[in-house]
């Protein structure tokens, strides 16, 4: 083999000649590879590996300073992982919380959506079924032991024109309870007495505490003058027969003058209204004296009326009214034997709780009954009640917390066609079909319930607009003008002066324009949760819930104003855009099951 130091040399042209072909054969098949390369593929087209299974992601690398975040399962050393067996799930499961413990669709919550809004107190369903055992053995008045003038006032003035004149659930369950005669011994005698009252509305609640109050202040009313004419014929017996007999003074005040023996505390004017027309009607077979007080009324009447020289036995008032007066004058409550809390769920909250706890503070030393009445047992009252009255004893019927089953509630879509969500447009259409349902004579009456207190005189001149005989009710309203309008929905009798200057002042009674459709036989009451509380709606028979009510409470009270003494009635809800579906569906659910809304 040669080496390269004896190769031939070559002459210079040739060398120049070989350097300037070497590169040009490289550029030339660098370009020729260039055009060779193979095209992409078509975007359409499924790739080879689509059949493939996939293949498993790579290991995560954990000895980088980040690679152990985010981490459930501790890898130590790639160990295989092993299932924990059933015993350890079984006791994870049970010492896990409850909102992370598996659910069972046949064991589901019921009433889910109601409870995530402001809960009511649970009563348990052995406890309902005992009530029910213990109300089926009375079925009259004349079981409870009245005095005669009081039970003959239950027919002739309260249960005036009824055909059916039976006691209501609450009524049997109640007055036994409030006269004593089903109370048991207690070790302390002068102990103050302590009742919650809690039914349905529209069961009779204001007559269960009426009647034992009355008949406790004739009972007392009777010792008192038994024991004065012992003392008068003591007296006599030991008097000189030759002394001068002093003249009786005419100007002395009754001893009742300004000092009630009795009140209720109820939250509105209108509710002073109802329970003092009831207590007035009774006051006229048994003879006793009534008066009532609240902001409607002057100042010059409220001083007529609560110091009277005649005296005054029972007193009804608002709690704002009766603490400004006992401010001025604390021996007003200085006599006080019972006191009756109506609408206690309102009274007992944080708007009225510290006024109401004042005069119940001041009333303690002379008193010797409290009764609280409600419709509903939120939380926030039973905590309260746990806490001031440990003692209490609560009667609650059966069918508490629950809407009657003849009140049948229909939903109306705002977003479906022909409304697409204009709500005044389905609230007027709805009243428009009951209306047509009426015939000429009959007189439909249907209460709209709102929200918003600044809703009410809108909507009310809204469906005036549509030819609809509507009037709003609601704090901004005329207070003078408020017992007028409720009358018409209540069957109270008002003042035919004032009847006809309500006519007047209504634009929707006006002569119908030409060519404007006008809805006569109807009266429509728009209003906020004013009337939803204790207001006795016997003629009203349909409601209509323009806005979802916050909670099951508002549902309660708002419904209960149809159905009222057994009688059948119908609800109306307006769902829309952003309403809580699932809270009405549960709502019929349990109407129509006839569960409680707990």
């Amino acid at each position: 083999m040669l080496s390269t130091r004896m190769r031939p040399s070559l002459c210079p042209f040739c060398e120049a000649a070989a350097f300037m072909a070497r590169p040009a054969f490289q550029m030339r098949s660098m370009r020729h590879m260039a055009t060779t390369q193979k095209p992409r593929p078509s975007r359409m087209g499924l790739s080879p590996k689509v059949a493939l299974p996939e293949a498993k992601a790579p290991r995560r690398r954990t000895n980088s300073p980040f690679g152990g975040m985010n981490v459930t399962h501790a890898d130590f050393r790639h160990a295989p992982r092993q299932r924990p067996s059933s015993a350890e799930q079984k006791r994870a499961t049970r010492n896990a919380p409850e909102k992370y413990k598996p659910k069972d669709d046949k064991d589901k919550d019921p009433f889910k959506a109601l409870k995530m809004q402001r809960a009511l107190s649970p009563i348990s369903y052995s406890h309902r079924s005992a009530v029910k055992q213990s109300i089926a053995d009375t079925e009259s008045f004349d079981q409870f032991g009245l005095l005669p003038s009081i039970h003959q006032s239950i027919s002739a003035q309260a249960l005036k024109g009824l055909d059916d004149t039976s006691p209501t659930p609450i009524q049997r369950l109640a007055i036994p309870a409030l006269l004593g005669t089903s109370n048991k011994k207690s070790k302390d005698n002068n102990a103050m007495q302590q009742y919650l009252l809690a039914a349905e509305t529209g069961s009779g609640k204001t007559l269960a505490y009426l009647l034992p109050v009355i008949d406790a202040l004739k009972r007392a009313e009777i010792a008192q003058a038994e024991e004065d004419a012992q003392v008068e014929k003591e007296t006599a017996a030991r008097k000189n027969m030759f002394a001068l007999e002093s003249p009786p003074l005419s100007n002395e005040p009754h001893p009742t003058t300004g000092r009630p023996r009795a009140i209720i505390l109820v939250p509105t004017a209108e509710l002073v209204q109802q329970v003092g027309a009831l207590a007035k009607s009774l006051s006229h077979t048994t003879k006793f004296r009534a008066a009532l007080i609240s902001a409607n009324f002057t100042g010059t009447v409220i001083r007529n009326r609560l110091f009277s020289p005649s005296g005054v036995d029972l007193l009804i008032s608002t709690p704002h009214l009766l603490a400004s007066i006992s401010e001025n004058d604390p021996n007003v409550l200085s006599r006080v034997t019972h006191m009756v809390v109506d609408e206690a769920d309102s009274l007992l909250d944080r708007s009225f709780a510290p006024i109401t706890g004042s005069i119940l503070d001041r009333a303690t030393p002379s008193l010797k009954q409290l009764v609280l009445c409600s419709a509903t047992i939120p939380r926030s009252l039973d905590s309260h009640l746990r806490k001031r009255f440990p003692d209490i004893r609560r009667l609650a019927t059966p069918n508490l917390h629950a809407i009657p089953r003849r009140v049948q509630l229909s939903v109306v879509d705002v977003e479906k066609d022909p409304y697409k969500g204009n709500r005044d447009l389905a609230c007027a259409d709805t009243v428009w079909n009951l209306g047509r349902e009426a015939g000429e004579d009959a007189v439909k009456r249907v209460i709209v319930f709102v929200n918003e207190r600044e809703k009410c005189s809108e909507l009310s001149l809204y469906l005036q607009s549509k030819g609809v005989d509507a009037l709003a009710l609601s704090r901004d309203s005329d207070e003078r003008k408020q017992a007028q309008t409720l009358a018409e929905f209540t069957g109270a009798t008002i003042d035919s002066k004032a009847s006809q200057a309500q006519a007047k002042a209504s634009p929707a009674v006006q002569a119908a324009l030409p060519g404007k459709r006008q809805l006569t036989n109807t009266k429509v009451l728009v209003m906020t949760d004013l009337g939803s509380r204790g207001i006795d709606t016997l003629m009203v028979r349909n409601v209509i819930l323009y806005d979802v009510p916050h909670t099951s409470i508002d549902f309660i009270h708002r419904l209960g104003r149809v159905g009222r003494m057994g009688r059948r009635g119908r609800g109306f809800v307006l769902v829309g855009k952003g309403d809580r579906r699932d809270i009405v569906k549960e709502v019929r659910d349990g109407m129509f099951t006839g569960s409680a809304l707990i």
